[in-house]
């Protein structure tokens, strides 16, 4: 680079940010987050509807259809995004989950110069917070959970870091507020939903799998069981996609309003993504986009 090199010449691959000295890369490189595999990428169906069309203010005819179910999304959802375990068995590729998360406790937080003394403790934090997937709660109702409602509560200092340190790891991605306001301060105030970069982590933290997820009973099409942690799943498997699609158009995933008499012409489309069989656009001009048929 130092020679002349032009842009674009060199891909430097790594993962979590360490303590270790490094060049940091100002001006000379651009840095972008590698996300799990998207649906997309998983190739579980051809999406007919381009994310990017869309963010173009077009308005394109949104069609296409699947056969994908209930069931198939939860086996994505537990399935994990992480290439290399895709084609696991379903056993092996929880052991690889597991060892995952415990190599974060053991080893990840040490590397950056953070001591656990109690990681039992983080580990507990750690499923309160995949159980607040998809909401808003508070850190303070996050660290009740983790602690069983025990008066013993670790100090706000202490589970603080576990959040930072997580999303220095890539493991925690939290998903920016939005309000319909164009007050940014007004914005900054509202708090983020909480993300683990992969469903199938959250699963894994809370200790379910497909059969937990899904209602199997032979008299019925399977469904889901747990509507509430199931539909939080699916949105965190959604928004897994969408925001790598959203990145490629330089654009960044919020929550979904009907915004159209308080943003105008600012509102450039708007999509209610399901796990139905069936694109299409309703009279209202909302399109409405099973999972697997949106890309980017």
């Amino acid at each position: 680079m130092d020679e002349g090199a032009p842009p674009g010449s060199y891909l430097l691959t790594g993962s979590a940010t360490t303590t270790a000295a490094t060049h940091s890369g100002a001006g000379r490189i651009v840095r972008l987050r590698m996300r799990p595999l998207s649906l997309a990428e998983r190739r579980i169906a051809e999406p007919t509807v381009s994310l990017g069309r869309m963010l173009a203010g077009t308005r394109p005819v949104v069609e296409g259809q699947t056969s994908l179910t209930v069931a198939d999304y939860v086996d994505e959802i537990v399935g994990s995004g992480f290439p290399g375990t895709r084609a696991m068995s379903w056993r092996s590729r929880e052991a690889v989950l597991d060892s995952y998360l415990d190599r974060i406790v053991e080893h990840d937080f040490p590397e950056l110069d953070r001591v656990v003394r109690h990681p039992t403790r983080l580990r507990q934090w750690m499923t309160a917070y995949a159980a607040a997937s998809s909401t808003a709660a508070s850190y303070e109702s996050i660290r009740d959970a983790a602690t069983g409602g025990h008066g013993d509560k670790p100090a706000k200092s202490t589970t603080q870091p576990y959040r930072e340190i997580l999303e220095r790891l890539w493991v925690v991605e939290p998903v920016p507020a939005w309000l319909p306001s164009r007050n940014h301060f007004r914005r900054l105030t509202a708090a983020p939903k909480h993300r683990l970069c992969d469903p199938a982590l959250s699963a894994r933290l809370l200790g379910v799998d497909r059969e937990a997820l899904l209602d199997l009973s032979p008299v019925v099409t399977p469904r889901a069981r747990d509507t509430t942690l199931s539909g939080q799943l699916f949105e965190s498997l959604v928004w897994l996609s969408v925001a790598s699609y959203a990145q490629a158009a330089r654009a960044r995933v919020r929550h979904l309003r009907w915004l159209q008499d308080q943003l105008g012409p600012d509102l450039l489309d708007a999509v209610v993504v399901t796990t139905g069989a069936d694109a299409y656009r309703r009279r209202d001009g909302i399109a409405v986009v099973p999972a697997a048929l949106l890309g980017p």
